[in-house]
């Protein structure tokens, strides 16, 4: 009897130890996930988890952990804001920048060291690199006159993109794609007369604007012309086929014992244009 108690408290004792053994490996053990990655520190040194597991032990351990999926990034240049170009003109520019902390253990380690767990937070990573991204916009738009951007977009997205690549590459994160949402110039009223590169910008739209207007007219005027030369041309061939059919007439008239219509009192309507042809 006794022995038979012995080995039931033995089973209970070996499936309560399994209990806690299990508890604690769920608890300690910690796994990554396809969005986020961690940086375990502490007793054993570094160590980045992207792809797996680790212990995690209360107290000699710390970790943190890194979002691993892709941000979109959407800035926004208008207004007083709008970007001056190498031609001295302002742009409205709406672009977006795609960027993620890429699959890679330096990466991560960089992330995990610079952003923390703001890579967790869109609104906190968007803080960190708008300001990157906008300053990569005006650096390559200072290079370009708005009609190079506008015909040669792919030329300045990648100009664009290694710039800002550059700027952020010591966070850890990457850029994957930028791309031109819209692109337009900003409107005459925004351009300030007292700023010294908008004052050279408006001299030259205002410049252009005049251009066209009188480009424009000139035109408008040379159609009207060509127009009423063209009227007057059809005017004038009608009188002469009108005049050639009534002579037509009376020629053949006089040809069949008619008088003649030179003579006066016959035909006064057309006896002096006769004569005249005579």
């Amino acid at each position: 009897m006794t022995r038979g108690a012995d080995i039931i408290a033995a089973i209970i004792l070996l499936a309560l130890a399994i209990a806690i053994i299990v508890y604690l490996l769920h608890w300690l053990y910690r796994r990554s996930s396809k969005e986020v990655s961690f940086v375990r520190t502490g007793m054993l040194g570094e160590k980045v988890v992207i792809s797996g597991g680790a212990f995690v032990l209360p107290i000699i351990h710390n970790i943190t952990q890194v979002g691993m999926r892709t941000l979109s990034i959407t800035i926004k240049r208008g207004g007083d804001k709008s970007l001056i170009t190498k031609d001295r003109m302002r742009a409205e520019l709406v672009t977006e920048f795609f960027t993620k902390v890429p699959p890679d253990p330096r990466a991560v380690s960089t992330a995990a060291q610079t952003l923390g767990n703001r890579t967790l937070d869109p609104e906190h990573l968007r803080e960190v690199v708008q300001g990157r991204f906008a300053d990569a916009l005006g650096e390559v738009a200072a290079k370009m006159t708005l009609d190079e951007i506008q015909e040669n977009r792919g030329a300045f997205v990648k100009q664009v993109g290694t710039i800002a690549n550059e700027s952020i590459g010591h966070t850890g994160l990457a850029l994957e794609t930028v791309s031109i949402i819209s692109l337009d110039q900003t409107p005459i009223e925004q351009f300030n007369p007292a700023n010294t590169f908008d004052s050279q910008g408006l001299t030259q739209l205002t410049e252009q604007i005049e251009n066209r207007k009188k480009k424009r007219n000139d035109i408008t005027q040379d159609t009207k012309i060509s127009i009423e030369n063209k009227n007057l041309e059809t005017v004038q061939s009608n009188r002469k086929i009108l005049s050639s059919e009534s002579i037509d007439i009376m020629t053949a008239k006089y040809t069949n014992g008619y008088p003649d219509p030179s003579e006066p009192g016959v035909f006064p309507d057309l006896a002096g244009y006769y004569v005249g042809l005579n």
